[in-house]
């Protein structure tokens, strides 16, 4: 069985309400034999990337960058996995209230690093998510799962 990893700071109930969106769309129909492993960003270990076969990263947008949980996620894994993962399918979603760029460049940057492939376009969520907003986060886990089924 494939796993997929959810790696993500939720700090706010509007990114969880993202994390909900990313959680019911691992489970779309069609999507089997995936098993899901969620982790909050300062919980997740090197043990739980070389297990995992994709991942799913959620984060808020904090300061013009990814949150400090997310970056010490990647700063505890990144050398130890470095070349554990290459080609693992990644999907993205950020929220903020301002701006998500930054936040969007410096996580796909260092993904791009670990040789994961990015086999959706970053969801980036500006205000209170609407269904529009939970429906592309959905979609994004919807899609990062079917690939690691092989759908």
């Amino acid at each position: 069985m494939a796993l997929l990893l959810v790696v993500h700071h939720t700090t706010s109930p509007a990114t969880q309400e993202l994390l909900e969106a990313a959680l019911a769309g691992t489970r779309a129909d069609g999507i089997e034999g995936v098993g899901v492993l969620v982790r909050p960003a300062l919980g997740a270990t090197v043990s739980d990337v070389v297990a995992a076969d994709g991942f799913l990263l959620g984060t808020p947008a904090n300061i013009g960058y990814m949150s400090g949980a997310l970056k010490t996620f990647f700063d505890s894994v990144y050398y130890p996995t470095l070349t554990a993962k290459p080609g693992a399918p990644y999907g993205l979603y950020v929220h903020g209230n301002n701006d998500t760029a930054g936040a969007v460049r410096s996580v796909e940057s260092i993904a791009k690093g670990m040789g994961w492939e990015r086999v959706h376009e970053p969801v980036s969520v500006v205000g209170a998510p609407d269904k529009d907003a939970r429906d592309a986060v959905w979609d994004l886990a919807a899609t990062v799962a079917a690939h690691l089924a092989g759908a």
